[in-house]
């Protein structure tokens, strides 16, 4: 980003034109993206643990949860995709509290940029590399024999819908990578709240083997919601209540979490 392409951003009164703050935000995000390459460590978080997931979950639990590996997987691939989409969210809330930690963020706000780039930049390339994981999982899923049955349609469908609930939590994460005090209490709040939500549902289990105790929470689950909703339209089964439920839950989350996360961003300009 040139000094020349910044300034034409500017209106009236120093503030940044729309058209303006859409560039900005992509470059922001690019930035973002290209950090791949200077740090492959990221490729471990954004490739070789999804791969891990995947080969862990069907050869460990496969043959125990459903006779084979290949059939476990057709179930609960779908299941895994969602978890790891929740894990990785967080790392947008461990880079968030990063920059903010080391000054980063205090540089890009002294530019004449608009105050949002920044963090939607942010956002925007965490979402991009959710996506290039998401298509890494499946590939190798289809691979060991998952099948995708709902067509062109349905994977597109659920590859919008995730994308959807991704950036709805993301939110939270830029809440957590505001409010932690350092990259450690961010990883401490994001598992004490990822395990128990995505393990108490249905993304890896089917809800009709659980006691009535626990059915009763994972039936109003998010994850559960969203795992069902993902895995009946990569395989073309009935799943409008899941896919609605799902879409609930992504905006009940965004209007909760969007303005307390604002706010706190808003809160480091003061």
């Amino acid at each position: 980003m040139t000094a020349t392409t910044i300034t034409e951003g500017l209106g009236r009164g120093g503030h940044v034109r729309p058209l303006a703050a859409l560039r900005q935000t992509a470059t922001m995000a690019w930035r973002s993206l290209v950090s791949v390459k200077h740090n492959p460590l990221e490729l471990v978080d954004y490739s070789i643990t999804p791969i891990m997931f995947v080969f862990l979950f069907t050869y460990v639990f496969g043959g125990q949860m459903a006779g084979s590996p290949r059939e476990y997987l057709q179930y609960a691939l779908a299941g895994i995709i969602v978890q790891n989409t929740l894990f990785m969210s967080m790392y947008t809330a461990m880079s968030l509290n990063s920059d903010l930690t080391k000054g980063v963020f205090d540089r890009l706000r002294s530019l004449p940029i608009a105050r949002s780039a920044p963090l939607f930049g942010r956002i925007t390339a965490d979402l991009a590399k959710q996506l290039w994981a998401m298509l890494l999982m499946i590939a190798l899923g289809t691979l060991l024999g998952f099948r995708i049955t709902g067509g062109v349609g349905g994977f597109l469908g659920a590859t919008l819908l995730l994308l959807t609930f991704a950036a709805a939590v993301s939110w939270t994460a830029v809440l957590i990578g505001m409010v932690a005090g350092d990259v450690e209490k961010v990883q401490v709040y994001a598992f004490t709240f990822i395990f128990p939500i995505t393990f108490t549902s249905s993304a890896f289990a089917k809800v009709d083997t659980m006691p009535g105790w626990l059915r009763a929470w994972v039936e109003v689950n998010p994850v559960t919601h969203l795992s069902d909703a993902f895995r009946g339209l990569l395989l073309g089964t009935p799943a409008g209540r899941p896919i609605l439920w799902s879409l609930v839950w992504a905006a009940g989350i965004a209007a909760v979490f969007m303005p307390l996360a604002m706010r706190a961003y808003r809160s480091q300009d003061r």
